[in-house]
């Protein structure tokens, strides 16, 4: 199962300050990585995204990485209400059979005003008192959601589209 955590900041420079000790935490095995971001939304309304260099920890697999980019894409960047593709609006159907549904969208939405920040972090494991007793002094608003491996393999598997045969 992984969990999805959205840590939301009011500056760039406290995001920036949680998402090294998210990556601190990783290194000590306190959570275990398969996606991190910050995203930043500049005064001007425009959105900065933000990772850190591919490491084992966080990028173990392609499938991996293509997930946690469908997911972040379809949290943070599609617009709630406006006109998708269908395959877009296939992976967001398929987010909300999983327990992503629109309300945790807009609650991350609503946590990316202008001049403020998030770390995103999607993690296969987490000691949650320790990573709670760490991020605490950061404070800030925390959304959490959690995909078990069959919605993470489904939604891997819609994102890799049909099978063909040669």
């Amino acid at each position: 199962m992984s969990e999805l955590i959205v840590l939301g900041y009011e500056d760039r420079a406290v995001a920036d300050k949680a998402f090294a000790e998210v990556q601190r935490l990783a290194k000590d095995q306190v959570v275990e990585l398969s996606g991190l971001a910050v995203v930043s939304v500049d005064e001007d309304g425009k959105t900065h995204v933000d990772t850190p260099a591919r490491t084992e920890e966080i990028a173990k697999s392609a499938t991996a990485g293509a997930l946690w980019g469908m997911v972040f894409g379809i949290l943070i960047l599609t617009p709630a209400i406006g006109v998708v593709g269908a395959a877009a609006g296939g992976l967001i159907g398929k987010l909300q059979q999983m327990g992503v549904d629109n309300k945790f969208r807009e609650n991350v939405q609503e946590l990316l005003g202008p001049g403020s920040a998030a770390v995103v972090i999607m993690a296969t494991k987490v000691t949650e008192d320790r990573f709670a007793a760490a991020m605490g002094s950061f404070g800030g608003e925390v959304l959490k959601t959690s995909l078990s491996e069959q919605a993470e393999r489904e939604l891997a598997e819609q994102l890799a589209g049909p099978e063909t045969t040669a």
